[in-house]
C-alpha cells in the first residue's frame, strides 16, 4: 500500500492515541513491525497559542520514518498552519482527527463533531491539503450516531479535495469504545473511495486483522488498544498474514525487558517526575494476564521513582520465573 509516495509495508499501523503513541511507544511499535506510526493528537488552536506541550507532541526521533503527525481542529486557517508546522517538524504525512469522541474536544466542534458538519469538514481537509506538500490523511468515525452514518459521503468528498488515505474507526461517536465495532461501515466507505482505506476497531488478534482485510476491502489495519502492553501484536499479525501460523506470545523475560526499556526511554524523554506517573498504566498493561500479576498491577499505581518501577518489574519477573518452575 502507498500513501502518496510513502510505501506502507506491511499494512499494519499503530493508531494515534492520546497518552500512548508517544516517541517511546512509537519506537517500540516500529521495532515489532508497525510500518506507520502516528503521534498523539496535536490541537491546532493550542499550537497557534504556542503551547509548549503541543510542540513537544510533534517531536520525532532521529530517523523516525514513516511517521504521521495528527492534528485536530475545526478552523481551516489554524489547521493549515498546524499542518505546515507538522511538515516543518519532519512528518511524512499529516493526519486530521475526525474521530475523537471526548466531550472537551467535540464541545469545541473538533474531532468527531466535524462528522456533523460536512461542509466545514471538507473545508478543513481542503485547507490542509493546500497548505502542505506531504500527503494528508483523515482518521474518522462512521458518524455521530447510528442515525447519522456520514463517513461514506464524507470520505468521498475528502478524496475529491486531495486526501491521500482514509482511516475509519468502525464505531460512531455515540458508541464511544463500548459497543462492538461494525466493520460493515468500512466496507461502505470502500465502495465510495479509491484511495487507500485503513480499517480500525476491534483488531485484537492476528485472525481479526486478516478477517478485516478479507471482508471489508480495507488495504491496511490500524491497531489501537490491543497494543497496550502488547506491542508484539504487530509482529504476530504480520507473521500470521504471511504464513498462516501463530508466533508464540512473549514470555516473562521478554515482557520484563520491554517494560524496562519502555520505562528507561520514557524517563530519558520526559524526565522522572513526568514519566513515572505516565508509565504506571503502561507497566500495569505489560503485567496484565500473567499469573499472580494482580498484586503487582495494583502496586504500579503507587510508583514514584524509576528505581521503584525497576524494582517492581524485577520482583514480578522473579515471581514469574518461580511460577514457571512450579509448572514444570
Amino acid at each position: 500500500m502507498n500513501i502518496g509516495d510513502i510505501v506502507i509495508d506491511p499494512p499494519i499501523l499503530l493508531a494515534p492515541m492520546a497518552g500512548v503513541s508517544n516517541r517511546a511507544f512509537r519506537a517500540i511499535s516500529r521495532s515489532q513491525g508497525a510500518s506507520l506510526c502516528t503521534t498523539e493528537m496535536v490541537n491546532a488552536n493550542a499550537l497557534a497559542h504556542k503551547s509548549a506541550k503541543s510542540y513537544w507532541l510533534m517531536e520525532l526521533d532521529p530517523g523516525e520514518t514513516p511517521v504521521g503527525i495528527q492534528i485536530a481542529g475545526s478552523d481551516p486557517e489554524l489547521m493549515a498552519l498546524a499542518a505546515q508546522e507538522a511538515e516543518r517538524h519532519g512528518a511524512d504525512l499529516v493526519d486530521i482527527n475526525m474521530g475523537c469522541p471526548v466531550k472537551k474536544v467535540v464541545s469545541n466542534g473538533d474531532g468527531s463533531a466535524l462528522l456533523n458538519d460536512e461542509e466545514g469538514a471538507v473545508r478543513v481537509v481542503q485547507a490542509v491539503v493546500e497548505a502542505v506538500k506531504i500527503p494528508v490523511t483523515v482518521k474518522m468515525r462512521a458518524g455521530w450516531d447510528h442515525d447519522a452514518i456520514t463517513a461514506p459521503q464524507l470520505a468521498e468528498r475528502f478524496q475529491e479535495v486531495g486526501a491521500k488515505a482514509i482511516a475509519l474507526h468502525a464505531r460512531t461517536r455515540s458508541d464511544q469504545y463500548v459497543k462492538p465495532a461494525n466493520w460493515d461501515f468500512i466496507r461502505q466507505v470502500r465502495e465510495r473511495i479509491t484511495v487507500p482505506l485503513i480499517g480500525n476497531g476491534d483488531v485484537n488478534t492476528p485472525e481479526d486483522a486478516l478477517r478485516m482485510l478479507e471482508t471489508t476491502g480495507a488495504d491496511a489495519v490500524m491497531v489501537g488498544r490491543a497494543s497496550f502492553g502488547d506491542p508484539w501484536i504487530f509482529r504476530r499479525i504480520m507473521h500470521y498474514i504471511e504464513t498462516g501460523r501463530h508466533l508464540p506470545p512473549p514470555d516473562a523475560e521478554e515482557r520484563a525487558r520491554m517494560a524496562l526499556w519502555h520505562l528507561e526511554r520514557m524517563v530519558e524523554i520526559k524526565g522522572e517526575v513526568v514519566a513515572i506517573p505516565e508509565m504506571r498504566k503502561q507497566l500495569a498493561w505489560y503485567l496484565k494476564g500473567t499469573p499472580g500479576s494482580a498484586e503487582y498491577r495494583q502496586r504500579t499505581q503507587k510508583l514514584t521513582t524509576q528505581a521503584e518501577a525497576e524494582g517492581l518489574i524485577e520482583e514480578w519477573l522473579g515471581h514469574a520465573r518461580h511460577q514457571e518452575l512450579s509448572w514444570t
